[in-house]
């Protein structure tokens, strides 16, 4: 019975043991165990349970250890911890953090009154407010060499944001101009902090792994008290956020944030953080892990546990399709019926489309998957023109085989197509690619070359898979098709649409997402008005029905 077992079903199988497991693994994460008998020895009780007076005290400092001396930016004496608040303060940068160097914050929560130091039940937490990043190089207009640097946009946040920064706009000057490759010290303009507001109970034998490192507790008596757990949430530090320091940036703005979460989602927010940390250790870079701090920040925590399962099905469906795709390419040997050109293009556009996501600097989340089609549709163009490559004397020669008769007349309504579609389609790219140049600015030729034919496939890249559509039109069939495959990248296309409001990434590539569903609405209206005759034997040789009880009139192909 397990030897009939096909790989579809083992995949599947798999995938829902994957899900099923990855819910109770969530539910572990978010449900605590509190204490059976709340008197009891064994429970750890709340110290916010007795409502004291706290204040909240920031400081910055050049060691983590607050050595070398401390400077306070900000307290909060009346510190309600139900009370959510925004602040923006600005933030005196010492010299050796303009050179390239680093600064942390320090976080008390202590007693009113008092200075941290000398309250021995206060709760402290070091931030680094500055990380290195390279700066990306600046962008000039082709024709006449105006310059507009990043630090232009930077300099009129941070005008926003607060006073005294008008030493910033210094860094449009030489050091912009010249754009290296070594890591610049940039200033974190956001300062998020959490406390959970549950007074809730741990059980001393329960008591969780993730929570253990933040707890710090006491001895009242006979009972053990917690005191305010306090978290920094480094998720909430984003790209876009950042500011490149420089020498002259005496002072800058910080945004201070300040919210009581409940336990649960401390629990959730600890391994989220502790995962971006690892992909960080394995050579993500800040931008990367960006992508992923987006999902888990930007999204309502119910629409990420949907975006989980959304994402779960569409590695499923990528991967069936891409097996599918994959076994229908490998059995071609005709391509009858099959747009060549249509073949040709989509290798074209995804090579620029790797290539475009390449110079953007794009996530590797998006990045990697592109680069890996772009090898499947260079093997597809090989099967499709039947090329054989000979290697003489470490040169390779390339040997295209013959067309037989139906191959011939599917190509005449290839071309027939595709004469058709450049009387629209080249004027429109060659119009958009002066357009660019005119009045868009870029960091060099080559960016202003592939935006301009990313620009084309995007826009009218769709149109390439007319042919397709007219070759189906003319031949009256659809059953030259891979069918399996073409519906799996029809599930995916419209789980693609529900990421492209998740996952950063240029607005072009966001729209094109949208753009396919039409194509393959109408592929679907085709199937519908030329069904696959099962009788009629196929390339391969195969008839889905040995003893037809009618007899239908076969395709003309």
């Amino acid at each position: 019975m397990f030897l009939k077992t096909s790989f579809t079903t083992l995949v599947v199988g798999l995938f829902v043991v994957y899900v099923l497991h990855t819910c109770w693994v969530m539910y572990g994460i978010v449900y605590t165990k509190p204490c059976d008998s709340p008197s009891g020895d064994n429970c750890i009780t709340p110290f916010l349970a007795e409502n004291p007076k706290l204040q909240l005290s920031i400081y910055t400092a050049l060691r983590p250890n607050a050595e070398g001396g401390h400077t306070l930016i900000y307290k909060e004496e009346n510190f309600d911890v139900n009370s959510k608040f925004e602040r923006i303060v600005n933030v005196s940068v010492p010299k050796k953090t303009r050179n390239n160097g680093t600064l942390f914050a320090l976080i008390f929560v202590h007693q009113a009154g008092i200075t941290p130091w000398q309250d021995p039940r206060q709760v402290h937490l070091v931030a680094q407010l500055t990380t290195y990043m390279i700066p990306r190089p600046p962008e000039i207009s082709l024709i006449s060499g105006q310059d507009q640097t990043l630090g232009l946009n930077e300099d009129g946040q941070m005008n926003k944001l607060g006073e005294g920064n008008h030493a910033a706009g210094g860094r449009a000057g030489s050091g912009a101009s010249s754009p290296s490759d070594d890591p610049v010290s940039h200033w974190r303009t956001r300062l998020t902090l959490n406390i959970v507001g549950d007074h809730f109970i741990f059980d001393r034998d329960n008591l969780p792994s993730d929570v253990h490192r933040y707890l710090r507790a006491f001895q009242n008596g006979k009972k053990m008290v917690y005191l305010p757990l306090l978290f920094v949430d480094e998720l909430s530090n984003r790209v876009k956020d950042l500011v490149e320091i420089n020498s002259t940036s005496a002072e800058l703005p910080m945004t201070i944030s300040y919210d009581a979460i409940s336990l649960g989602r401390l629990r959730f927010w600890i391994h989220m953080q502790d995962a971006v940390f690892s992909l960080q250790q394995f050579g993500f870079t800040e931008k990367d892990a960006d992508e992923i701090k987006g999902i888990f920040v930007d999204t309502n925590l119910y629409f990420l546990a949907l975006t989980f399962f959304v994402a779960a099905f569409h590695l499923l469906f990528d991967f069936l399709a891409f097996k599918n795709d994959i076994s229908f390419w490998k059995q071609k040997t005709s391509m009858v019926g099959m747009s060549s050109k249509a073949v040709l293009w989509r290798c074209f556009s995804t090579i620029v489309i790797f290539l475009y996501l390449l110079d953007q600097q794009t996530s590797l989340l998006v990045l990697i998957p592109a680069g890996v089609g772009s090898i499947i549709e260079v093997w597809k163009v090989k099967k499709a023109f039947k090329i054989q490559v000979f290697w003489k004397g470490g040169k390779p020669s390339f040997l295209f085989g013959k067309m037989d008769e139906s191959e011939r007349r599917t190509e005449e309504y290839d071309t027939l197509a595709m004469k058709y579609l450049s009387y629209l389609l080249y004027p429109l790219c060659i119009g958009g690619a002066v357009y660019a140049l005119v009045y868009q600015r870029y960091k060099s030729w080559y960016s202003w070359l592939i935006n301009s034919l990313v620009n084309g496939v995007y826009a009218f890249g769709f149109l390439f898979m007319l042919p397709q559509l007219f070759v189906n039109y003319k031949l009256k069939s659809v059953a030259h098709l891979p069918w399996k495959a073409f519906m799996y990248k029809a599930f995916n296309t419209f789980i693609d649409d529900v990421f492209a409001f998740i996952i950063t990434m240029p607005t072009s590539h966001r729209l094109a997402c949208f753009r396919d569903d039409v194509v393959f609405l109408i592929y679907l209206y085709q199937r519908w008005l030329y069904p696959v005759d099962k009788t009629r034997v196929n390339e391969y040789g195969i008839s889905y029905d040995e003893k037809p009880k009618d007899k239908k009139k076969p395709h003309k192909d």
